[in-house]
């Protein structure tokens, strides 16, 4: 008897046909068992059935859930609800896509995954600390402590997916239900979380249910495969058979998409900087943290000395772990935060144009700044109003602008929606009737409605499957080649920036470790750091595994690094041409 057994499952909404049909699979103890499929497949709707944690609307329609636990096999689809509290979070537990929405914005985060522990276990409130705390380091937390003591909105998107990863963790469940867990994680730390859940699997046995768009993921973690679309499983089987050879065209079509980092040859030549939309000088920024009690304030430095030029009409990528600063210098960058005595940022919106200072404008400047450059965030749901219809979403930057009539703003909603690959028909629905990855195409249909000259994408492509990915950097390069656009792109994917990107800074602890062109920087890195983001790339190829060490190597402590490179605290290393258009933080 498998430990989950799912049989003939069927969900449906209202009088529509079921948007799960038919769906079965096993997964055993110690086993990794990967869902793939599109955004709106179906895959969360079959994860969540599990736990009955399914939307109020939605209907189980048939079917059947086994789970076998120290012998005693129950269906978690009739069990009591006392016997599934006592279960959730405990023996199954499930990592959602989504943290800002999981996340009490209300409590600490230490106390909200010691929570786990209290619920389901006789202990102290200082074993239940010690527990978190050492939870934390082994997700990647640099500073576990003041993880503990932090608010979810006090966190990136990547540093609150951790918090996430360590409640489901923490009591040592069963089975894992995993929905997109490093989606919006930084590589190396990707690589020593599923490095984590490896581990525990061989301590514990524990089962895995592993849902993600990410072959490379799959690759490296699964033992069985199911893909699935529109809600029925399209092929299922061993991973290295379903990899290795897809039978299936639905399979087939899933691998074109995938990014990889591409074999170079040679590296390229530096790229001009003649005409500069948007330029970045000696930008630091620092945030001062309440620490409680008599205990003095904190000071964080996000940033420190950061130097970038964006030539126009073409892409700079910032690349880095979570928490390396790239956020923080794009909000600079847009004027949302002041950066420290010193700094500054120069915009041109045309060429030509004399360039102004974005943080000393006036009231009519920073009104046209605010039209010609636009953000796309990394977290969709946060950033669209679950209280406004996607039309009046995509209406409202025209109306504060006062551009066109009432139909003309319409007009221009459809054909913002239809560039993104949705349908005008969606217009009337709210943010929540869509999946993770359609919102995060609403977010990019919102931020071009005002043809803006400068786009600021965080993270943009994060909680897209890679269909719609490769379809969205496809949008995102005809749109910047057509009109001319030019990108700032936050990221923490190399296979994405190194499709769409015309330069790459790579930010690691608030400053740049090296700077070149796509090419180069894969030809020939020459930090640690950057060696490490590469090697911590996964790729849909089950003989190429992560190479865990070299990963640890460079996301380690900057302290551990070669002499050559190493730097303690602010005693940074100069920032060095090594060749021509390669910049590389390192000593003489």
């Amino acid at each position: 008897m498998p430990l989950l057994d799912v049989k003939s499952l069927n969900i449906g909404f209202g009088k529509a046909p079921p948007v799960v049909q038919d769906v079965s699979f096993s997964v055993d103890s110690g086993e990794t068992l990967a869902i793939v499929g599109e955004s709106g497949s179906g895959k969360t709707l079959t994860c969540r059935s599990v736990l009955r944690i399914l939307p109020a609307n939605a209907q189980l329609r048939g079917g059947e859930i086994k789970y076998d636990h120290a012998g005693t096999v129950c269906d978690l689809l009739t069990a009591p609800a006392k016997q599934m509290r006592s279960l959730r979070g405990d023996r199954i537990s499930m990592i959602f896509q989504e943290p800002m929405r999981s996340l009490s914005p209300l409590h600490r985060l230490g106390n909200q995954v010691a929570e786990v522990l209290h619920l389901h276990q006789r202990i102290s409130g200082s074993d239940a600390k010690k527990q978190v705390l050492a939870q934390f380091e082994r997700v990647g937390f640099a500073d576990p402590a003041r993880a503990w003591a932090s608010y979810p909105f006090e966190m990136s998107g990547g540093m609150r997916q951790r918090a996430m990863i360590a409640m489901a963790m923490i009591s040592k469940p069963d089975l894992l239900i995993a929905d997109e867990p490093t989606t919006a994680l930084d590589v190396t730390t990707q690589a020593q979380v599923l490095g984590l859940i490896k581990d525990l699997q061989r301590e514990t046995g524990m089962a895995v249910i592993l849902v993600t768009h990410d072959l490379g993921v799959v690759a490296n973690m699964a033992d069985q495969v199911v893909v699935m679309n529109k809600g029925r499983v399209m092929e299922a089987g061993s991973a290295r058979a379903v990899l290795g050879a897809p039978s299936h065209g639905y399979t087939k079509k899933l691998f074109a998409a995938a990014p990889v980092i591409p074999a170079v040859a040679a590296p390229s030549r530096p790229l001009a900087k003649t005409d500069i939309i948007l330029e970045i000088r000696n930008v630091t920024k620092s945030f001062t943290l309440r620490s409680g009690g008599w205990r003095a304030p904190t000071v964080i430095t996000a940033c420190r000395d950061v130097n970038l030029q964006l030539p126009r009409g073409k892409t700079l990528a910032v690349v880095g772990e979570s928490g390396s600063g790239k956020t923080t210098c794009a909000r600079v960058a847009l004027g949302a935060i002041t950066p420290d005595a010193g700094g500054q940022v120069l915009f041109s919106a045309r060429s030509g144009d004399l360039p102004v200072d974005v943080h000393n404008l006036t009231p009519a400047q920073l009104r046209s700044f605010q039209r010609d450059a636009q953000m796309v965030f990394q977290d969709p749901y946060s950033s669209l109003s679950p209280r406004m219809r996607v039309q009046e979403a995509l209406t409202e930057p025209a109306e504060i602008h006062g551009i066109g009539t009432k139909a003309e703003r319409r007009d221009k909603a459809e054909e913002m929606i239809r560039m993104v690959g949705l349908s005008p028909d969606m217009l009337p629905r709210f943010p929540h009737a869509f999946s993770g990855g359609q919102r995060q195409r609403l977010s990019i249909a919102r931020a071009l409605t005002l043809d803006p000259q400068l786009l600021v994408c965080d993270e943009p492509t994060s909680a897209l499957d890679v269909s719609v990915q490769d379809q969205i950097l496809g949008l995102l390069e005809e749109i910047r080649d057509r009109a001319g656009l030019s990108y700032l792109f936050i990221s923490h994917d190399l296979a994405v920036v190194a499709r769409i990107a015309d330069e790459v800074a790579v930010m690691r602890d608030g400053v740049i470790v090296e700077q070149a062109s796509p090419d180069t920087l894969f030809y020939n890195p020459q930090h640690p750091y950057t060696q490490a983001l590469i090697a911590a790339q996964p790729e849909p190829d089950i003989t190429r595994p992560i190479d865990l060490d070299l990963v640890a190597k460079g996301a380690g402590s900057s302290e551990s690094w070669d002499e050559l490179f190493r730097f303690e605290g602010q005693n940074t290393p100069a920032l060095r041409e090594v060749e021509p258009g390669h910049m590389v933080r390192c000593h003489a």
